[in-house]
């Protein structure tokens, strides 16, 4: 499995996004603090309830590890298997989709960031109950605080470098084959901060998602707020430019799937309750 060699210059945005969502509570480390802390001390007294699964109603879980499995023998094929991808939950909640994987087979690097640290306390604990306590010893499932708008990317690595690579300025080299997100970019588009050129911080999310992904790999991002024309807007526009070698390239992601759900008519329109869309990271 071939890391990323190329090193990044820029990230830059072209064409317009959509319109903002009007910022709600949902937006803020404060809510989902106080909710984690509530599932922790629902869990501790019953550890068979292991918290909120997310798109429950929609099956949407079930539905991504069957689209990743499909995926692994068409888009994914010669790129990466389930034996050794290296996956990137952001916003992992109680981990529960990576879980799923797990128990699909999925036996490469699982890594679940969240900014909360009663969402990631959360995880490690149903990790103990749910997988360490079945005695499988090491099963590569990992979860990290980590911030994916402000993080230090040499953190959540997808793996290891070299002394003399760290030395070159390798810490992108190590791109993920597969990031996963569900709800997350939801939640940060209901957030009213802005960033230090006063934009809402949603718009910096698809460029820190480029940047954690390894050239080839792909984005899978699940959403109650945005159809997937808006998905296409929020993360086609966005574009790193690079060097491989002396050649400089031009990156960005481009759609590649998406999942079905049960749709709904209304007023003449049809439409789903939630999208997903698979994008890849490719030359532009």
């Amino acid at each position: 499995m071939s890391a990323d060699t190329t090193t990044p210059v820029t990230t830059t945005t072209s064409g317009e996004k959509p319109a903002h969502l009007e910022p709600s509570k949902l937006g803020t480390k404060e809510y989902w603090d106080a909710l984690y802390t509530r599932e922790i001390s629902n869990h501790a007294s019953n550890p068979s309830d292991e918290g909120t699964v997310w798109f429950d109603d929609s099956d949407a879980e079930n539905k991504i590890v069957q689209f990743l499995g499909e995926q692994e023998h068409e888009s994914f094929s010669g790129l990466f298997t389930r034996d050794d991808a290296a996956v990137l939950d952001l916003g992992c909640g109680n981990g529960s989709l990576l879980f799923a994987l797990h128990d699909d087979g999925w036996e490469g690097r699982l890594c679940g960031v969240d900014y909360s640290e009663q969402s990631v306390e959360l995880a490690r604990r149903v990790l103990r109950c749910r997988v360490l306590g079945e005695g499988e010893g090491n099963v590569g499932i990992e979860f990290k605080v980590w911030d994916v708008l402000n993080g230090d990317f040499s953190t959540v690595q997808a793996r290891p470098h070299a002394p003399s690579e760290q030395q070159e300025g390798g810490d992108q080299n190590a791109g993920w084959d597969l990031i996963l997100d569900k709800g997350t970019f939801d939640a940060v588009s209901l957030s009213d901060s802005r960033d230090s050129r006063g934009r809402r911080i949603c718009e910096n999310y698809g460029a820190r998602v480029l940047q954690l992904l390894r050239p080839g790999g792909f984005f899978l991002v699940t959403s109650c707020n945005w159809t997937e024309e808006e998905l296409k807007g929020w993360f086609e526009t966005d574009f790193a430019e690079v060097y491989d070698g002396s050649e400089k390239k031009k990156l960005g992601l481009r759609q590649v799937g998406r999942i079905e759900y049960p749709s709904f008519s209304f007023g003449g329109v049809r439409g789903q309750t939630i999208s997903t869309l698979c994008f890849q990271k490719r030359d532009i």
